[in-house]
């Protein structure tokens, strides 16, 4: 324990509001288990209904009187008060809700007022004029905070209303200003490494490194001998950690602290445990006797991970609590209390955690009080004090990982006991189950609620799909997926794993006491319920058409995203891999940004990336980087390593983060560099390991590297895309030079694309969908004429392969898109709408609530791709979405932001309506059409196939945005710009 007194700022004497505690449980959520915890503080009450529907006939009215600016966000962080931010001077955005038609924004006010930890001002509000009106990540005008330090600010914005001419006055303008905003808080966390005293503390008893170890607990008892008006707990871990103080849980965070590249970023968040230290205390004033108690876990730390049998200790072979605890007084001083020499360790109820094996408990082992003052830890152990990690703790960047939603099951079936006979001998091959559906591929966990003897051992095993009526777990490779719970046998008893997510919509439960029936009939009755979890993201976007398998397509690739994005983006949730693949989230990055506000966990990422590449002189495979066979070690490749120019370029364009441009410049710039230099004299790239067009439907089950397309026509092509993406990102920093530079080598590396991969008049030399969609989206036909000569024979590629996808991960985000840029949306829709394998509508015509890895993962009897390698919840085919959106329903960002909206859409294939809604920094943008016959009334399917139909358009502009529409049949016209507001076209 390190307790120290240092002077702190003036305190109140009333305490802070606990705005980091959990929310109230809603209706219809798991009551909580251990009523022993402080109310308040459970972390457990989750929200038990789904995101809500966003339609655009919902949203609001851009035009209106002048409203308060809403929605403020600090960086890329979710929007409201922040605890623990990252930056000393973090950028601010906002929204303006309504504003009178032709108001635009001049002027923007900060008021700013600093106060201690407990919410009281230090002084007076300072009103400072902000360097940018149009709320989107405006630069912070104030001096850099310090650690610890709490702003809370409000916004107001002047604009300006065109007034019109009269016979008696001139047009002009008139000056409006908003109302202030409600205010948010700001406060800073250690964002120096002299500010952490905690030291690792873990385990000192010895443990076999090369087998699985038993999660330990560690803990400590102090006494606060003053009142508290404020209290700051910042946590991290080796391994992962559930922190507790006075035997409640601190936080409702998942996983923490996720994954990062450990020795040289490890994540601390913070949480303000005001409330759950006062309430503990006799007189509500914190003093008294406490306990910190930290549950331990292996995690991405040291426990086992990675393909190919796996690894252990990739980072060392402790595990360990990081914990600061810090208490401000009401006398003004501040008292920390620090994981280091005096702590205690011990083992409680888990028996083994793993992150591919599942989680395996015993309730009689449970240790109640074990986190509370005055609990007996005499047999308990001294720990292991390991050195500090101050140089490698920071404040997390993105919102933590937490159980985000709750699914009941939708079908119940029992499956009886499976034997068979050796002589007079019977050996049971499966004990009696039942098999539970829950209708959505999720990432998460079961909670159970039982009641049995002591003793009774449920087993709960999980799998994406079922195989002849049974769990499908050859997909899952090593990974057990399988949780274990042993009752305590006193009374009903909750349970959720805490340090295990498994990939799965369905599940088997054997075990449960009164046998098969009895377990039906309490799972019908809300027994078991399966847990989402993943990264904590703002829904950005939504997408619906008159298709309801289409539709399904859609959130199909949403749900993919949910179930990958936990602390990084990773390829699938269940097998024994999940990692940070940078080939799937490069092919992703635009439909991800529509999604989801994803940019605090792809910015953390992408430093992860940086690091990597730094490391090994390339973009990785995967980041973080874990050993791996054929991944081992890494070498460059195309797609792959594209990573490093087109997320951070696709974010930017989602969001205008020029911030996220500056950190990620000297990466990008590295990766051309690199494959500049591995490069032919005429630029084409065309040696060394290349995945090429991963994944193609041609591609045999063993070999899914085996395409159609010539491995290096595709790494040329993506070397001429991020060498124009890095000419381009040198505009934006104002790097004249070095845009020179990479418009010059983007040019060069197209002529040697075409001298040798083309025939000079627009036909590939790979005569395949990836190729010409490839040379069309990336610029590398050379002419308009061999543009339109390479979009003839793409459209009739799709024709001779009757409407089915030929593509594979580098193909198939463009497809569709270059289809649609040449004139033949009428073939990027018969892609859109064939059903039969390879094809999106296959997957949603065999039950598929998330994106396929393979485009046959199930084959078309029921039985899964014979491959190793077959996932059912990988996003990277699911980019179509993008499509979807952007051509479609006609919603795109045709400026960094959005600040002009490009509004085109494309109707086809049947469909009598679609829209696309997404927030952009702007607020609700929204583009929805439909076809009409001559009443008024929706056509038929039938009438729109036929070309039949007037279109109507409606156009949602938030304020502060503009818009530019181009209606069907009319793309060579000058566009319609509009203005904020909504907005009703007829073509």
């Amino acid at each position: 324990m390190s307790t120290q007194t240092t002077p702190a700022p003036h305190a109140p004497q009333q305490p802070a509001t606990a705005s980091e505690l959990p929310s109230a449980a809603a209706p219809g959520s798991l009551p909580e288990v251990a009523a022993s915890k402080p109310d308040g503080v459970l972390p457990s009450a989750r929200p038990a209904t789904p995101e809500p529907a966003i339609t655009a006939a919902a949203l609001p009215d851009p035009v209106g009187d002048l409203a308060a600016p809403t929605h403020l966000k600090f960086d890329q962080y979710l929007p409201g008060d922040i605890l623990g931010g990252a930056s000393p001077t973090p950028r601010l955005s906002w929204e303006i809700p309504t504003a009178p038609a032709g108001w635009t924004p001049t002027d923007a006010e900060l008021e700013l007022t600093r106060t201690d930890a407990a919410g009281n001002p230090l002084g007076n509000p300072q009103t400072l004029t902000l360097p940018s009106a149009d709320g989107v990540l405006v630069d912070w005008p104030a001096a850099r905070l310090a650690s610890r330090e709490r702003a809370v600010v409000r916004v107001r914005v002047t604009g300006s209303v065109a007034v019109a001419a009269s016979a008696t006055a001139p047009s002009a303008s008139a000056p409006a200003t908003t109302e202030w905003s409600e205010p948010v808080v700001y406060e800073a966390g250690l964002l120096d490494a002299a500010d952490w005293e905690a030291l690792p503390v873990g385990p000192a008893w010895p443990e076999n490194p090369e087998s699985d170890r038993r999660p330990p607990r560690v803990r400590h008892e102090f006494t606060v001998d003053r009142p508290v008006v404020a209290a700051r707990a910042y946590v991290s871990a080796h391994g992962l950690i559930r922190a507790e103080l006075d035997g409640g849980r601190v936080g409702a965070d998942e996983l923490v602290p996720g994954w990062t590249v450990y020795g040289q970023r490890l994540v601390a968040r913070a949480y303000d445990v005001t409330a759950q230290l006062l309430d503990s205390s006799p007189a509500g004033d914190g003093v008294g006797p406490h306990a910190l108690g930290a549950q331990l876990a292996d995690g991405w730390y040291r426990g086992h991970i990675g393909f190919d049998g796996g690894y252990r200790n990739l980072y060392g072979d402790d595990v360990a609590a990081i914990i600061q605890l810090e208490l401000t007084h009401a006398d003004g001083t501040r008292t920390t209390v620090a994981t280091g020499p005096g702590w205690r360790a011990g083992a409680g109820e888990i028996l083994f955690t793993g992150l591919y094996e599942g989680e395996t408990v015993d309730a009689r082992l449970l240790t109640p009080g074990w986190s509370a003052p005055g609990f007996d830890d005499a047999e308990w152990s001294p720990v292991a004090v390991g050195a500090s990690d101050a140089e490698q703790l920071i404040m997390p960047l993105d919102a933590p990982v937490r159980a985000q939603e709750t699914l009941l099951p939708v079908a119940v079936t029992v499956q009886e006991r499976q034997a068979m006979s050796i002589g007079e001998a019977e050996i049971e091959t499966a004990p009696e189950r039942v098999l539970i559906d829950f209708g959505q591929n999720i990432s998460g966990r079961l909670r159970i609620r039982v009641a049995g003897p002591a003793g009774t051992t449920i087993t709960l095993r999980h799998a994406e799909v079922l195989e002849d009526g049974r769990l499908g777990t050859r997909p899952l490779r090593g990974a057990a997926a399988t949780d274990r719970f042993t009752l305590a046998g006193d009374g009903v008893e909750e349970w959720e794993p805490a340090f295990t997510i498994h990939g799965f919509r369905y599940a088997d439960v054997a075990g449960w006491p009164g046998g098969a029936a009895a377990a039906k009939r309490d799972i019908e009755a809300g027994a078991i319920t399966a847990v989402v979890v993943h990264t904590s993201m703002e829904r950005l976007g939504a997408f619906d058409c008159s298709d309801e398998r289409v539709n399904r397509l859609h959130e199909n690739s949403r749900w993919s995203m949910r179930d990958n994005f936990v602390a990084l983006p990773t390829d699938c949730p269940q097998r024994d891999e999940r990692l940070g693949w940078t080939g799937d989230i490069q092919a992703f990055a635009p439909t991800a940004a529509f999604h989801y506000g994803c940019t605090g966990l792809l910015s953390s990422w992408l430093a992860d990336l940086a690091l990597e590449q730094a490391a090994h002189g390339t973009v990785t495979w995967y980041v973080p980087v874990i050993p791996g066979g054929l991944w081992t070690p890494p070498r460059p490749a195309a797609v792959w390593g594209d990573a490093a120019t087109v997320v951070p370029w696709e974010l930017f364009r989602a969001t205008g983060d020029r911030g996220l441009l500056a950190q990620q410049y000297d990466s990008a710039k590295a990766w051309v560099d690199l494959v500049d230099s591995l490069s032919a004299d005429d630029h084409v790239w065309d040696s060394g390991m290349q995945l090429g067009d991963w994944l193609d439907p041609s591609a045999p089950p063993d070999n899914p590297m085996q395409a159609m397309t010539d491995p290096y026509l595709v790494a040329t092509a993506f070397f001429a895309q991020s060498a124009r993406i890095v000419a381009r990102w040198a505009v934006v920093l104002d790097k004249n030079d070095d845009a020179a530079h990479y418009t010059a080598l983007a040019d060069a590396i197209g002529e040697g694309f075409r001298a040798r991969f083309t025939d000079g008049a627009g036909h590939m030399t790979s005569d395949t969908q990836t190729a010409y969609a490839l040379a069309i989206t990336f610029d590398l036909t050379g002419s308009e004429e061999h543009r339109q000569v390479a979009g003839d024979r793409l459209a009739e590629l799709v024709d001779a392969s009757g409407g089915h996808v030929s593509t594979g991960f580098a193909g198939t985000p463009v497809l569709t898109g270059a289809l649609t840029a040449t004139g033949h949306a009428d073939a990027a829709y018969r892609l859109l709408l064939t059903t039969s394998c390879p094809s999106w509508l296959y997957t949603v015509t065999m039950g598929a609530t998330t994106t396929w890895e393979r485009w046959d993962s199930m084959l078309p009897d029921g039985t899964i791709n014979p491959g190793d390698m077959t996932s059912f919840n990988h996003y990277a085919l699911g980019a179509v979405a993008a499509w979807l959106q952007r051509s479609v329903a006609g919603l795109a960002p045709a400026e960094p932001g959005y600040r002009v909206i490009e509004v085109a859409p494309a109707p086809g294939g049947g469909l009598t309506h679609a829209e696309s809604m997404h927030r952009t920094p702007y607020g609700w943008a929204a583009s929805s059409w439909r076809l009409v016959d001559e009443s008024g009334r929706e056509v038929t399917p039938q009438a729109a196939a036929a070309g039949q139909g007037r279109l109507e358009l409606d156009v949602v502009v938030p304020v502060g945005a503009k818009a530019r529409v181009t209606l069907p049949g009319r793309e060579g016209e000058e566009p319609i710009e509009l203005s904020h507001g909504r907005h009703h076209l007829v073509a």
